[in-house]
């Protein structure tokens, strides 16, 4: 891990800039980028002692971050930390004017990503956008199409309705 001074190339500094800005407010170092999507930058950081290491998420908008926040409350409330098999992240702390949710950090196999998901009630698209989604994603999932159709199942048992489906969300690390 380097510090909080590290240097860190990213095309999102808006991002680099409050991900920073929360490791300081809370002591922590922060390390490298774990990934990035259309909804925010993920980064390791650990405590300055070295005897935690979580990950961060850093959101381009808040709306999406308050969904992802809600979405992982309500895991955390119902004690979900594992769907057949499937790790899923604990949410440790967050920051309504960083947008920025501290996580456990999981292995394969996971479920994780939240941003664009629905809580409570599910998208209202049409029977013919849900088949083309449905055909999309058997065709990415192949024969794990019914067991990622299994994980949503549970997801939406507890009013999480989960759209960003896809092998870097759900995925069985083979």
């Amino acid at each position: 891990m380097t510090s909080v001074c590290g240097v860190f190339m990213s095309n999102r500094p808006e991002l680099l800039r409050r991900a920073q800005e929360y490791c300081e407010r809370k002591g922590l170092l922060i390390g490298d980028s774990l990934g990035a999507g259309v909804h925010g930058s993920v980064f390791a950081v650990e405590s300055q002692s070295g005897k935690r290491i979580s990950a961060i998420k850093v959101h381009e908008r808040e709306p999406y971050y308050r969904c992802e926040r809600d979405v992982y409350s309500r895991l955390l409330e119902c004690e979900v930390a594992d769907i057949r098999g499937c790790a899923v992240p604990e949410m440790l702390h967050y920051d309504d004017e960083l947008w920025v949710i501290e996580m456990t950090v999981v292995t394969r196999p996971f479920v994780l990503d939240f941003a664009g998901a629905y809580l409570d009630e599910p998208p209202d698209f049409s029977e013919e956008v849900m088949a083309d989604w449905r055909a999309e994603k058997a065709e990415q999932f192949g024969s794990r199409w019914p067991e990622v159709q299994a994980i949503l199942r549970v997801l939406e048992g507890h009013g999480v309705f989960m759209v960003d489906v896809n092998p870097g969300n759900i995925s069985f690390g083979d």
